[in-house]
């Protein structure tokens, strides 16, 4: 894992098996400029690549998650500057949906704009009941990004996704618990806490499993017979693998299998 001092703007912890990787500019809610989106792609694919990390936990410093883009950077920009900083942030995304580790966000506080796209581009979201959740993107004449065109509507439907970008508004933790933007609420002040408790279970899970489970959701919405050939692939590769072997004997045996991702 990459060393870094308390000025970066993404900070690294490791918890047994689980990376902690936490956006670090509490002093803008975490809002994302130019450096923190390309310190936290960084920061995803060593911990996506790196065999020892078998789940992540995405959270933010200080009382917010993610106050969207920082607005203090923006300004009108032609496509030859414009792009490259809207790929930056798409890399942030693909790194969490092409990597084989499953993310977990741990939301306190304010999620707007990307920072929602950023929670919702998450394996699992973890809320706290009085955390804020708002699309936002329209209020500064944007569309959206960061994949909030293909997790919002898997979350919640298109119909309902229209509306949430068509009429912002701000929803608790508990609202957007109701509306499938988050996968659990929790108290406030526990989501790290709560998030972590998942992230241990999961690290326990067999890592090539996990990483085949991720694939193949993500090629939904899809042709439902072209998913049948890749379960099949992905089957395939799994049954030859230590991790397999493993747990049919721990299952034979009555006791906890040990994955190694072999």
């Amino acid at each position: 894992m990459t060393e870094h001092t308390a000025e970066s703007p993404v900070l690294t912890e490791d918890v047994g098996a689980v990376r902690i990787i936490t956006l670090n500019r509490p002093h803008r809610r975490n809002a994302i400029d130019i450096p923190l989106r390309h310190a936290l792609a960084d920061r995803l694919e060593e911990a996506t690549a790196d065999a020892t990390v078998r789940a992540i936990v995405l959270t933010g410093a200080g009382s917010a998650f993610c106050a969207g883009g920082d607005i203090s950077t923006m300004r009108r920009m032609d496509e030859s500057e414009a792009r490259p900083r809207a790929q930056a942030a798409q890399r942030v995304v693909r790194a969490i949906w092409q990597g084989g580790t499953p993310v977990i966000a741990a939301v306190e506080g304010s999620a707007f704009g990307a920072g929602v796209s950023l929670a919702l581009a998450c394996d699992r979201v973890i809320a706290a009941e009085d955390a804020i959740f708002s699309t936002a993107f329209t209020g500064v004449g944007l569309a959206g990004d960061m994949g909030i065109f293909a997790s919002l509507p898997a979350r919640v439907g298109p119909a309902k996704a229209r509306q949430l970008m068509l009429l912002p508004t701000r929803l608790s933790g508990a609202e957007a618990a109701t509306l499938g933007l988050s996968d659990v609420v929790v108290p406030s002040g526990t989501a790290l806490e709560c998030a972590l408790a998942d992230a241990e279970r999961i690290a326990a899970a067999p890592p090539l499993a996990i990483a085949a489970l991720k694939s193949l959701l993500a090629r939904w919405p899809g042709d439902p017979l072209a998913v049948l050939e890749h379960e099949v692939d992905a089957q395939v590769r799994l049954f030859d693998t230590e991790d397999f072997a493993e747990g049919v004997s721990a299952f034979h045996e009555k006791r906890i299998p040990a994955f190694r991702g072999k």
